[in-house]
Formats: structure tokens, sequence, C-alpha cells
């Protein structure tokens, strides 16, 4: 098995249900419960530049409508990203992936970054943000994790910064799960916590992945999941698993 140097527990989009997602008072809340590691979904403005945001379009998150791809970054940065939470979180902006790098190294928390393209820019996004990681995060102890659900954004993150690690998202194990996981270069797989077994999980790490399972919020649960093997897991609640921690 692979050395891996990820603690075991992500809070999810940043926050997880403790704040509005994807945004950095997220961050700073789930550090303050002492999480250690964090996940988050990274796509491109209009102009090209990585910011956070989970959805292709804006009506849940933000006070802004339509496709997040059709906005520039500074009209993004105008949008209200906290007040749909709570309005104590009003104007809280769409963070760059700069300030995500800057906030996690100085707290010293590590990240999964999820490359989560809007229809037809998959490569554009993969290598934009793999660039920009590799940049953000050099001589960093522990370097960022990119994760995706699109082959073809994991495979052009690998050819421009092939030395940060690599994970490939579903929804339940794909029978051909070794072809699809050489194929992108991936480390890891990340699959919802149902579709796991403990068999599966033996299965992937004997032949030298390592495993995350989403979204994970019940302790008892969670415990389950630790015995097996899982190298990683995403919560929505970090309060209830900070107990699990486990060091890098």
């Amino acid at each position: 098995m692979l050395s891996w140097p990820y603690p075991l527990v992500f809070a999810h989009r940043l926050g997880g249900a403790l704040a509005p997602e994807n945004t950095l008072a997220g961050l700073l809340i789930a550090a303050r419960q002492g999480v250690r590691a964090v996940e988050c979904d990274v796509k491109l403005s209009a102009d090209g530049e990585p910011f956070l945001l989970h959805d292709d379009t804006l009506q849940r998150t933000t006070n802004g409508s339509g496709p997040a791809r059709q906005l520039t970054l500074a009209q993004l940065r105008e949008l209200d990203a906290g007040g749909y939470f709570h309005p104590a979180f009003a104007g809280e902006a769409l963070p760059l992936l700069e300030e995500l790098a800057t906030l996690c190294r100085v707290s010293g928390i590590t990240v999964n970054l999820e490359i989560k393209p809007c229809p037809g820019c998959e490569a554009e996004t993969g290598r934009v943000v793999a660039e920009a990681a590799r940049r953000l995060w050099q001589g960093a102890a522990v370097p960022p994790l990119l994760s995706s659900f699109s082959a073809e954004a994991l495979q052009a993150a690998g050819t421009v910064a092939p030395e940060l690690p690599r994970g490939l998202l579903c929804v339940d194990l794909p029978a051909d799960w070794p072809a699809r996981l050489e194929a992108v270069g991936a480390l890891a797989l990340h699959c919802h916590h149902a579709s796991l077994t403990r068999q599966r999980v033996e299965d992937l790490r004997a032949a030298g992945y390592a495993v995350m399972a989403y979204t994970v919020n019940d302790v008892k649960e969670a415990r389950r999941l630790q015995s097996w093997g899982v190298d990683m897991l995403c919560t929505d609640r970090p309060d209830r698993l900070g107990e699990l921690q486990s060091g890098i």
C-alpha cells in the first residue's frame, strides 16, 4: 500500500453543514473545530480564473442566477455567497483559489480540490486548476489532492502537474475500476460510502489505491468504514467526526 499523507477527516465543501458551502467563512469555522483537511469545488470563470463553487448555476448558493461560466471573475466577486445560508454570513464572497491556498497554508490545513468543470470545459479546467495548484502550493509539506468525476479533467491535470496526486470520483464502484484508475493516473478512488463494502475496500487497497468515502455524517458509520481500512472520510459534520481525526 502506498504511503498516504492525508488526514482521515475532510470537511465537505470547506465547512460542511456548519457554514455556507465553498466559502472562506466555512474554512475558518472548520479550522475552529480542529479540522485538518477540507474538500472544495473549483471551476473557471468566463475569463478563465479558478474560483470556488459547486453548481454550474448560481442561484442555489448566491444571489445571482444563470450559468456561472458566463460571468467574469470580477462579476462573480460581486455576488453574495453567504446570505442564502444565514443572514450572519451575508456579503460572503465566492473565494479565489489563491485565497483558499493562502488561508490553508497559513492554517496548516490540507485540501482536496475537486475539479468541477462547467459543461464543455473539462480539459481546460483540469489544466488550469492543476497549474494553479502546483504554483500556489509549491513547497507545501502535503500537496493538494486533485479529484474529479471527469476523467478528461484528471487526464489534463496529470499532463501539466503529474506530481500532484489525483483521485477519481464515482458514485458506485465501477466493475472496470482498475482500468479507469490507471487511465487517469489516479492514486485514490473517492466513492459514495453506501456503495462500499469491506471486500471492495480491501481490494482497492490491495491494488495500491487509497480510498475516500463521501459524505459520511454518522459517527457509527464512520467508525465502520475506518475499520475496513478507508483512508479518508468526507463529511458535512466535522463537529461530530472530529474525534476520529488521524495524524499525518
